[in-house]
């Protein structure tokens, strides 16, 4: 009779490298920055395309209350929005002076007389002729709370 004995055989194995996975947070982290990201970009394109109009904003009053427009003197590009914004609380208002704006714009309907009495209260005017405008503050500006914009 033939006796059977067991013989150890040893299979190969086979093992892929590991690969170091990422959690979901990290992954979702990663897309929603890259989404962002792609946002801004998107939203600064449409901007430029829109004709680049920006905001220039003024202050009506400067922080240490001293009666002057916040800048006084600059510039922005034709079609852009000033907005001037009353900063102290003082009663302030907008007058472009008519002796000091382009020929044949109408001072008064780009000027804001009625006063800007609590801060934080603003008033926005969009040039689109080039030129220089000259304006100040009516109750302050004996001060020398005027100012000077130059359209491009």
């Amino acid at each position: 009779m033939a006796s059977l004995s067991s013989a150890a055989v040893s299979a190969p194995s086979f093992a892929a490298a590991a690969r170091p996975v990422a959690s979901r947070r990290c992954v979702v982290r990663a897309s929603l920055g890259k989404a962002a990201g792609t946002a801004a970009v998107a939203v600064a394109a449409s901007a430029l395309l829109a004709g680049g109009a920006m905001a220039q904003e003024v202050l009506l009053g400067a922080n240490g209350g001293v009666l002057v427009f916040e800048p006084s003197d600059f510039t922005v590009k034709a079609g852009d929005t000033i907005t001037f914004k009353n900063n102290a609380g003082y009663p302030h208002n907008v007058v472009f002076d008519e002796d000091e704006v382009p020929s044949g714009v109408d001072a008064a309907k780009i000027s804001q007389e009625e006063y800007l009495n609590a801060p934080g209260e603003t008033y926005s005017v969009t040039l689109t002729v080039p030129g220089t405008y000259g304006f100040y503050c009516e109750p302050h500006q004996k001060a020398g709370m005027v100012g000077k914009v130059t359209v491009n």
